[in-house]
């Protein structure tokens, strides 16, 4: 039996949305050329976990863009939606609105600092490799979205400081840093036979303050923020001697 398919036209320009794609599945229809039968059918391919998957990631990466570059206030949902090629309405479903888009950058944000804080820090062997680890992890990033990173650092902590709700969200998540870090630190002094100079919690909320700070300001002057420093910064306050030899990363 011969089988041919093509897509139907899905409905576009739904009221109150924008033109652009939504996370519904494609809808194929087959045809029986025996008998003209025609059947609808999904289409092949991804799942609908991953069309919405690719939808919010695009959403995220267009508002962490525009909030970047023109400022919350000033960056509309419409202007976000179509930047991803995405409806309004997809906007709505992923988040319910501007501040929820706002909350789920914070997430990413904060994520993303605890994954550049840990990766790869199991595959190193020594503390002071797992201490640079620790700040290289932090800054990587490429060159295109580093400066959209630096001033969305800005804009979302701003934010967090002055909505009491998102301030709630950031913190917790910043407890849960704090409290993974404290955990790290508490197994290399037993690995590396060193004791730590306060309460690991205390000593994790320090060492993120000396890390985030660097990194800001390497963020807006690469070269005067060195791993050397950046490392020679992390054993002072961890009360090692002595000091190793400078790096120049």
């Amino acid at each position: 039996m011969s089988i041919e398919t093509w897509p139907e036209q899905p409905a576009r320009g739904t009221s109150g949305t924008s033109g652009g794609h939504t996370d519904q599945p494609q809808i194929y229809q087959a045809v029986d050329i025996r008998s003209d039968h025609y059947v609808t059918c999904p289409a092949v391919g991804r799942t609908q976990e991953a069309r919405r998957a690719e939808t919010r990631r695009l959403l995220l990466d267009a508002a962490t863009d525009l909030f970047a570059r023109q400022g919350y206030h000033a960056t509309s949902v419409e202007a976000v939606a179509a930047a991803a090629d995405r409806t309004t309405g997809a906007l709505y479903n992923h988040f319910g609105g501007k501040s929820g888009l706002l909350v789920a950058l914070l997430e990413d944000w904060i994520a993303q600092t605890v994954a550049g804080l840990t990766a790869g820090l199991p595959s190193l062997s020594d503390l002071d490799g797992r201490l640079a680890g620790m700040w290289t992890g932090l800054i990587a990033s490429d060159d295109a979205s580093a400066d959209a990173w630096l001033l969305l650092e800005f804009e979302l902590w701003l934010h967090a400081v002055r909505d009491p709700e998102i301030g709630q969200i950031g913190a917790e998540r910043f407890r849960q840093m704090r409290t993974g870090l404290a955990g790290a630190l508490e197994d290399w002094a037993i690995e590396f036979g060193f004791h730590l100079p306060g309460p690991s919690d205390e000593v994790a909320s320090q060492l993120i303050a000396l890390l985030t700070g660097m990194a800001f300001q390497h963020r807006l002057d690469p070269d005067a923020i060195s791993t050397g420093a950046v490392l020679a910064g992390l054993r002072r306050l961890l009360e090692l001697t002595p000091e190793p030899a400078r790096l120049t990363i």
